[in-house]
């Protein structure tokens, strides 16, 4: 099982669909050698330097956190049945609710459309709040998403970041 790196009011706290086996048997968020997350940080603004996913705990110098909507690791997030978004619901509310991230950014819109009951979700900022924290929905980073190239990734990521520092709380 892959280990929450999360501490009471964060910035962001990431929400990926759930982990990878790589990432889950390593025991690092997003360590699978395709997967995009730690360039597209870096390059979008959020990180200084690159972290490598074997320090994927220092995310939390930056006011970050990572955690996934539901906690089986697999090889492809739809392998994922609607009944484990469900049951991941109030566990996952109950952590937000306890650790009270200024915003959420679920990656990938599978989670969120789960965890919402929302049937379309669009892109970036979402109209209304998730257990008291602003919504965010980005492009999932996994290499398995070729609907991103890598510069439109740090595009999408780019303007989140755009919109936390212009609203520095």
């Amino acid at each position: 099982m892959l280990k929450d790196i999360i501490a009471k009011d964060l910035t962001v706290i990431f929400c990926g669909i759930n982990p990878g086996l790589k990432s889950a048997k390593d025991g690092h968020h997003f360590s699978g050698r395709s997967n995009r997350f730690w360039k597209v940080m870096h390059q979008a603004g959020f990180t200084p330097y690159q972290i490598e996913a074997e320090e994927d705990t220092s995310i939390l110098d930056f006011g970050y956190g990572l955690t996934t909507a539901v906690a089986r690791a697999t090889s492809r997030a739809d392998e994922l049945s609607k009944d484990e978004f469900d049951d991941s619901l109030e566990l996952f509310k109950t952590k937000m609710t306890h650790f009270q991230p200024k915003y959420i950014v679920f990656l990938g819109k599978a989670a969120y459309q789960a965890f919402s009951k929302k049937k379309q979700i669009e892109w970036g900022s979402q109209s209304e709040d998730f257990c008291a924290a602003r919504v965010w929905v980005l492009p999932n980073t996994s290499g398995l998403n070729r609907g991103f190239t890598l510069d439109a990734l740090v595009e999408s990521y780019s303007g989140f970041y755009q919109e936390i520092q212009n609203n520095k709380i």
